[in-house]
């Protein structure tokens, strides 16, 4: 059986996702985390080199916040930032081709033991509800009217996941703890302003996979999106945001059959953008 790897966020740095692709096992496929573009310096090759590693059967590609921004900026919603690098997407002769693509990406991914998502899920949900959570955006995106679920993503509230949440309240909800939560209550209210370390978050505050009753605590979780954590190994949650862009790894790592000791799963490695942004 060929081995199967999580792989942070690449965010536009195609000459690494080359060199990480080269180093890993020819017949080996590979779970990408989301932020596949933007920041770094080829978001165009990168989300190419993603599509055909797709369509190949060789990997799939999860959705994260600057996927999402980068659909919202196609669609006339939002326009790009200081430190955007999407415009060769928009400029390109397949970008509509490319834009369905990721329409069409999941935003979680399960085997029933173990969950791959960008940034997290919320202390309230199991593993089954988180996909199936997941699912009603990934609905939502590949409809006809897209457009306006792009237009009502966006916001902090509601923060808190309740079950009576309808419509773009609900799907918002969603949205951001699948893409952009790093903190929230014991709780489960979310918290999008601070990206600090593990021991630096706002009072009151907790990384989300620290929540008390966790209800996906006994499922082994990948996720990226937080890359001052760098590589991560907290019980069952793997952390590989490994800031790529930001001049630090690309990172992959062997995602466990559940039987085996987490201790030993393989980690591959290249280096970063060789001129990482400055904020």
């Amino acid at each position: 059986m060929s081995k199967i790897y999580a792989i942070g966020d690449v965010q536009g740095c195609a000459p690494s996702l080359k060199a990480l692709v080269k180093k890993l096992p020819k017949k080996s496929k590979m779970i990408f985390l989301g932020d596949l573009v933007n920041r770094g310096p080829d978001s165009l090759g990168a989300l190419r080199q993603l599509k055909s590693l797709q369509e190949s059967g060789r990997a799939e590609c999860i959705l994260g916040n600057h996927d999402l921004h980068l659909l919202a900026i196609d669609a006339g919603l939002r326009n790009t930032k200081g430190l955007d690098t999407v415009d060769s997407i928009l400029k390109a002769p397949d970008r509509a081709e490319l834009i369905e693509w990721i329409r069409h990406r999941p935003m979680a991914l399960s085997n029933g033991n173990v969950l791959t998502v960008h940034a997290g899920a919320l202390p309230q949900w199991d593993l089954q509800q988180t996909i199936e959570c997941a699912q009603e955006v990934e609905k939502a995106l590949r409809s006809k009217s897209y457009k306006e679920f792009l237009s009502n993503m966006y916001g902090n509230t509601p923060n808190k996941w309740s079950s009576t949440l309808k419509g773009y309240e609900r799907l918002r909800v969603i949205t951001n703890a699948l893409t952009r939560m790093r903190f929230c209550t014991p709780s489960g209210q979310m918290e999008f302003e601070s990206s600090e370390g593990l021991e630096n978050g706002p009072k009151g505050y907790l990384p989300w996979f620290q929540a008390p009753k966790r209800k996906t605590a006994d499922t082994l979780i990948y996720f990226g999106h937080w890359s001052t954590l760098g590589l991560l190994r907290h019980d069952n949650v793997i952390g590989l945001d490994t800031g790529c862009v930001w001049g630090g790894k690309l990172t992959a790592m062997e995602i466990s059959d559940s039987n085996r000791d987490q201790k030993n799963l393989e980690i591959i490695q290249v280096d970063g953008y060789d001129q990482p942004l400055r904020m």
